[in-house]
């Protein structure tokens, strides 16, 4: 049977459970029951003040580098302090690396060291993993690059990441406090270039603003961000991870899901969030539009989008591994239709972007002011 799709305009009263579709013959069609992520957020009531709270904070320093939990961070409009402010840079394609296509960068580790008293702000250790090629030692690059600093680096632009173009500063690695160090300005590159295997830069963002793309819910999205995906942050809830981890086990020996995965956990750091929240329940943040961390009338972070996963989820981050099936594959049969512009892409975690400058903190309670508007 042929069905005719069905356009609503903007005002008009859609079509609900009480008014099935005619088609042009006279017959009707039966709704469809909602998918259970949809039905989740149609049912959705703000959790009682105090029940959420958040989990874990993660920054990731280097985009899709190692991330690194920490108690609390300051945040910007343009997301979390020390965040993916950083990249690497395949200098022959001018194209920004993620592990999307090289899967071992998930190994490497930027260990933040904050001082107050240096001039910027204190420096990040880049660790290689320890198989990696002879002579990937460790280098240091400044956490916050002062003016004069950025001043000596070359700049580079048009880096490709998806449809955009972006703008950045080739790093320059610092002394390395010990008597034997030999860093010179292009230690940083040099280095990376062998664990890459290719020539590649270290790369800072520059200063030109990334806009952020409008969203279904916010057409008139007026937001910029650094080397993120998408948006400044993105938070998930800890509980989600259980009713994935079920679904997997129901599907083990179907669509090349292994039997390693009957015990197999699925890591949270496999999705790179920003904000763990516990509380809620599953996938409860699909549901929230406006909330505040620490205080309700603290300052208000909006959720935009939900998170459409890639295979980059896939990469294990302790072994830099791609499974052929998890997440990606079992996301597919249960996190669908929840972006109206992309209703085949799964998605985990919701996307927001911050208003003002704050801090947010471990323990701090999720406010939640406002929920999202169902799709009917």
């Amino acid at each position: 049977m042929l069905f005719q799709l069905v356009y609503h305009r903007p005002g008009k009263r859609p079509l609900g459970p009480e008014s099935p579709r005619q088609q042009e013959n006279g017959a009707v069609e039966e709704e469809k029951p909602l998918s259970k992520a949809l039905q989740r957020i149609r049912d959705a009531v703000k959790p009682e003040d105090g029940s959420v709270r958040v989990k874990e904070i993660m920054i990731h320093p280097i985009k899709s580098c190692r991330g690194t939990s920490v108690q609390s961070a300051k945040y910007t409009p343009l997301g979390l302090e020390n965040d993916r402010e950083w990249c690497f840079v395949d200098i022959e394609k001018n194209f920004i690396i993620t592990a999307r296509e090289f899967p071992k960068i998930v190994l490497i580790t930027p260990r933040v060291e904050e001082d107050p008293n240096d001039l910027h702000g204190g420096s990040i250790v880049v660790v290689f993993p320890p198989d990696a090629p002879e002579g990937c030692k460790e280098f240091r690059i400044p956490l916050h690059p002062s003016k004069e600093e950025l001043a000596k680096w070359q700049t580079m632009d048009g880096l490709i990441m998806f449809s955009d173009r972006l703008d950045g500063y080739i790093g320059h690695a610092l002394p390395l406090p010990t008597k034997y160090d030999d860093s010179t300005p292009s230690t940083a590159s040099a280095i990376s270039s062998l664990y890459f295997n290719k020539p590649v830069h270290l790369v800072y963002k520059g200063p030109r603003p990334r806009p952020a793309e409008a969203t279904h819910t916010f057409p008139n999205l007026d937001a910029n961000f650094l080397f993120q995906d998408g948006y400044p942050l993105l938070m998930m809830s800890r509980e989600s991870l259980g009713e994935l981890e079920e679904e997997v086990r129901g599907r083990v020996g179907t669509q090349g899901i292994g039997e390693h995965w009957r015990e197999g956990k699925v890591e949270i750091r496999r999705f790179r969030p920003n904000v763990v929240i516990e509380g809620a329940g599953p996938f409860a943040e699909d549901a929230w539009e406006e909330v505040s961390f620490g205080k309700k009338e603290g300052p208000t972070v909006q959720f935009v989008i939900p998170c459409i996963r890639c295979l980059l989820p896939n990469v294990s981050p302790d072994s830099g591994e791609r499974d052929s099936a998890v997440p990606f594959k079992v996301l597919m049969k249960f996190r669908t239709g929840l972006v109206p512009s992309n209703k085949l892409g799964p998605c985990v975690g919701h996307y927001g972007v911050f208003r003002e400058n704050g801090v947010i903190s471990v323990g701090d309670v999720v406010y939640v002011k406002k929920l999202v508007k169902p799709q009917l």
